[in-house]
């Protein structure tokens, strides 16, 4: 599959939208339009790459809509060099934006079939990426602590194990709520270890699984 001055023109267009509905950082709309949506995409389906809704991607799961992973991704506040946990690789293509951002990506996802399509995808890109199999909720202790944890999935609660492997100054962005409706919340750990949480409007994620999720 190539990128070409087409589906270049359609992430601009992308960009646009995306910047018509509230976002406005620009490093994160950088990250986007040079991340093709459309190598995500079974060739029957390209049609819908750069149209901002999410779309399943197989075992019950969904590549997220481009202007929930801006909003995440905005939030998390990523800089050069920051060492980040991603809960939930699903397709890989929120990993690849929070790589373009420059961040060094811990991302751990837990149905095996999609892990093994996005580790080889990830890498096929060139990407320096750690990709793990397993039960995200539970973090990936033996790399931590995080400057950033972001989680892809709706979760019951935030799960303690991941506010333990957030560092001092750091920021986790997580849904939080039902199986049918989350709020977007950002904790952040102070210095002095103490927490500090905003919530960020309402959003629509596939359940989070695991030991600490449903």
């Amino acid at each position: 599959m190539e990128d070409n001055y087409k589906t270049q023109g359609l992430r601009r267009q992308l960009i646009k939208k995306l910047k018509d509905k509230g976002i406005n950082n620009e490093e994160v709309l950088k990250a986007i339009e040079k991340v093709p949506r459309h190598f995500f995409f079974e060739k029957a389906f390209l049609e819908h790459a750069y149209e901002d809704k999410a779309f399943p991607i197989g075992e019950g799961q969904t590549i997220s809509q481009p202007y929930t992973v801006a909003f995440q991704t905005s939030l998390l506040e990523i800089k050069k060099g920051d060492k980040v946990l991603e809960i939930g690789t699903g397709s890989g293509y929120q990993s690849s934006v929070l790589l373009e951002l420059g961040a060094k990506l811990y991302t751990i996802e837990y149905l095996k079939p999609l892990y093994e399509k996005a580790k080889a995808f990830l890498h096929s890109q060139k990407y320096k990426v750690n990709v793990f199999c397993g039960d995200g909720t539970l973090g990936l202790p033996q790399f931590a602590p995080y400057n950033k944890i972001l989680v892809t999935a709706g979760a019951p609660h935030v799960p303690e194990k991941l506010v333990e492997q957030l560092a001092p100054g750091g920021i986790l962005v997580i849904p939080v709520g039902n199986e049918d409706t989350q709020h977007m919340v950002k904790i952040i750990k102070t210095s002095d270890n103490q927490i500090k949480q905003e919530q960020h409007g309402i959003f629509r994620f596939v359940p989070l699984t695991g030991k600490d999720g449903w």
